[in-house]
């Protein structure tokens, strides 16, 4: 007899889903970096999580990888948490806080593989790049033609998950 029990499993994948069945058209909306305020629902939020989740596949990512994020609460980190966990990899939120040296110290030794910024936070992430160990590649979260106006290099998030 199971009683109350639930018999499904407790995955952070569960919640994004559940949202997307039961919240369909609930909005999110958040300010972007860049200043405009953005507004979509769930569905939206759980289908660019989707997307993102395949992309980190195609990467390379297996689960167990650590993924690290250095990004204000937007729109784009939201989908971050369901994206990574949703293919059993470990999201490490970067505290931008942080002075340079232990930013270093926290991406190396959490064995980051991909590590995702803000826009605020590329010319800190160019500063410290050199000393990154194992870091396959750094993806902005923000627009092509914004990106490319503040950084040398630019992968983006929206590419990715196109």
């Amino acid at each position: 007899m199971l009683g109350n029990m639930q018999d499904g499993q407790l995955l952070i994948s569960g919640l994004i889903e559940h949202a997307e069945i039961y919240h369909t058209d609930t909005e999110i909306v958040s300010r972007t970096v860049e200043g405009p305020i953005h507004r979509y629902t769930l569905k939206d939020a759980a289908n660019r999580s989707r997307k993102l989740a395949n992309a980190l596949g195609k990467l390379g990512l297996q689960q167990g990888d650590v993924v690290g994020t250095l990004a204000w609460n937007t729109y784009r980190h939201f989908e971050l948490y369901f994206g990574v966990s949703g293919i059993g990899c470990v999201v490490n939120t970067v505290n931008p806080r942080l002075f340079p040296e232990q930013l270093i110290y926290i991406i190396n030794h959490a064995a980051n593989k991909y590590l995702f910024v803000d826009l605020t936070f590329v010319p800190l992430v160019e500063s410290i790049s050199d000393s990154l160990e194992g870091i396959k590649g750094i993806i902005v979260l923000t627009e092509k033609n914004i990106c490319l106006k503040r950084a040398k290099k630019c992968n983006l998030l929206e590419e990715l998950i196109r």
